[in-house]
Protein backbone atom coordinates (compact mmCIF):
# COMPACT_ATOMS: atom_id res chain seq x y z
CA UNK A 1 0.00 0.00 0.00
CA UNK A 2 1.42 3.53 -0.76
CA UNK A 3 0.40 6.56 1.17
CA UNK A 4 0.71 10.29 1.18
CA UNK A 5 1.79 11.90 4.08
CA UNK A 6 1.35 15.39 3.83
CA UNK A 7 3.09 17.91 6.54
CA UNK A 8 0.51 21.35 6.67
CA UNK A 9 1.94 24.39 8.06
CA UNK A 10 0.75 27.63 9.32
CA UNK A 11 2.34 31.02 8.39
CA UNK A 12 2.44 31.71 11.78
CA UNK A 13 4.28 29.02 12.49
CA UNK A 14 7.12 29.50 10.06
CA UNK A 15 7.06 33.04 11.12
CA UNK A 16 7.84 31.66 14.63
CA UNK A 17 10.97 29.46 13.05
CA UNK A 18 13.12 33.10 13.37
CA UNK A 19 13.02 32.74 17.25
CA UNK A 20 14.21 29.35 17.31
CA UNK A 21 17.77 29.34 18.50
CA UNK A 22 20.38 27.17 15.97
CA UNK A 23 20.47 24.72 18.15
CA UNK A 24 16.85 24.28 18.42
CA UNK A 25 16.71 24.81 14.25
CA UNK A 26 19.32 21.97 13.64
CA UNK A 27 17.34 19.69 16.38
CA UNK A 28 14.20 19.74 13.81
CA UNK A 29 16.23 19.16 10.63
CA UNK A 30 18.19 16.18 11.99
CA UNK A 31 14.96 14.75 13.32
CA UNK A 32 13.77 15.28 9.27
CA UNK A 33 16.86 13.81 7.92
CA UNK A 34 16.63 10.68 10.48
CA UNK A 35 13.00 9.61 9.59
CA UNK A 36 14.00 10.10 5.94
CA UNK A 37 17.21 7.80 6.72
CA UNK A 38 15.35 5.63 8.53
CA UNK A 39 12.46 5.03 6.37
CA UNK A 40 15.08 4.79 3.68
CA UNK A 41 16.81 1.95 5.03
CA UNK A 42 13.68 0.02 5.96
CA UNK A 43 12.74 0.04 2.32
CA UNK A 44 9.38 2.20 2.67
CA UNK A 45 10.59 5.56 1.78
CA UNK A 46 9.36 6.39 -2.01
CA UNK A 47 10.10 10.10 -1.77
CA UNK A 48 9.96 13.13 0.38
CA UNK A 49 10.62 16.80 0.24
CA UNK A 50 9.71 19.96 1.88
CA UNK A 51 8.25 23.25 -0.02
CA UNK A 52 9.02 26.78 -0.64
CA UNK A 53 6.61 29.18 0.95
CA UNK A 54 3.34 29.66 -0.36
CA UNK A 55 3.83 32.80 -1.30
CA UNK A 56 6.62 31.77 -3.95
CA UNK A 57 3.67 29.42 -5.67
CA UNK A 58 2.28 29.58 -9.54
CA UNK A 59 -1.53 28.72 -10.07
CA UNK A 60 -1.23 27.89 -13.67
CA UNK A 61 -4.43 26.62 -15.96
CA UNK A 62 -5.05 26.05 -19.45
CA UNK A 63 -7.98 25.52 -21.56
CA UNK A 64 -6.14 24.60 -24.68
CA UNK A 65 -2.61 23.05 -24.85
CA UNK A 66 0.18 25.43 -25.10
CA UNK A 67 -1.83 28.52 -23.62
CA UNK A 68 -0.71 28.40 -19.75
CA UNK A 69 -2.37 31.26 -17.57
CA UNK A 70 -0.35 31.45 -14.70
CA UNK A 71 -1.40 33.48 -11.63
CA UNK A 72 0.04 33.92 -8.22
CA UNK A 73 -1.16 31.93 -5.64
CA UNK A 74 -2.41 30.65 -3.26
CA UNK A 75 -3.92 33.72 -2.06
CA UNK A 76 -2.57 35.93 1.14
CA UNK A 77 -5.47 34.87 3.07
CA UNK A 78 -3.80 31.12 3.01
CA UNK A 79 -3.66 30.45 6.80
CA UNK A 80 -2.34 26.53 6.03
CA UNK A 81 -0.63 25.68 3.67
CA UNK A 82 0.96 22.02 2.22
CA UNK A 83 4.79 22.73 4.05
CA UNK A 84 6.31 18.99 2.55
CA UNK A 85 5.31 15.21 1.79
CA UNK A 86 6.71 12.10 2.60
CA UNK A 87 5.44 9.18 -0.36
CA UNK A 88 5.76 5.60 1.46
CA UNK A 89 4.67 1.69 0.20
CA UNK A 90 4.15 0.51 3.52
CA UNK A 91 2.08 -3.03 4.29
CA UNK A 92 -1.04 -1.20 6.29
CA UNK A 93 -2.61 2.28 7.00
CA UNK A 94 -1.89 1.23 10.48
CA UNK A 95 2.24 1.36 9.42
CA UNK A 96 1.57 4.52 7.71
CA UNK A 97 -0.44 6.16 10.99
CA UNK A 98 3.00 5.12 13.07
CA UNK A 99 4.81 7.04 10.60
CA UNK A 100 2.83 10.07 10.38
CA UNK A 101 3.02 9.95 14.50
CA UNK A 102 6.25 9.51 14.34
CA UNK A 103 6.98 12.89 11.78
CA UNK A 104 4.12 14.77 13.95
CA UNK A 105 6.75 14.87 17.00
CA UNK A 106 9.73 16.70 15.12
CA UNK A 107 11.21 18.86 17.89
CA UNK A 108 10.58 22.64 18.73
CA UNK A 109 11.76 25.28 21.03
CA UNK A 110 13.17 23.57 24.05
CA UNK A 111 13.14 19.95 22.01
CA UNK A 112 9.17 19.77 22.70
CA UNK A 113 7.38 17.77 19.85
CA UNK A 114 5.47 20.21 18.04
CA UNK A 115 2.41 18.21 16.84
CA UNK A 116 2.26 19.06 13.55
CA UNK A 117 -0.78 18.05 11.55
CA UNK A 118 -0.04 15.16 9.02
CA UNK A 119 -2.85 14.47 6.43
CA UNK A 120 -2.60 10.85 5.41
CA UNK A 121 -4.29 9.94 2.44
CA UNK A 122 -3.32 6.80 0.31
CA UNK A 123 -2.07 6.81 -3.28
CA UNK A 124 -4.67 5.58 -5.70
CA UNK A 125 -4.30 3.03 -8.35
CA UNK A 126 -4.94 2.98 -11.54
CA UNK A 127 -7.68 0.13 -12.46
CA UNK A 128 -7.00 -2.69 -14.41
CA UNK A 129 -7.96 -2.07 -18.22
CA UNK A 130 -6.10 -5.03 -19.48
CA UNK A 131 -3.66 -4.81 -22.55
Amino acid sequence: MKFMLLMQGTCKGFAALSSWTPDEVQAHIRFMMDLAKDLEHSGELVLAEGLDMPQHAKIVRAEQPGTPVISDGPFAETKEFLAGFWIVQVPSERRAIEIAARASTAPGPGGRPLGIPIELRQVMCPPDIGG
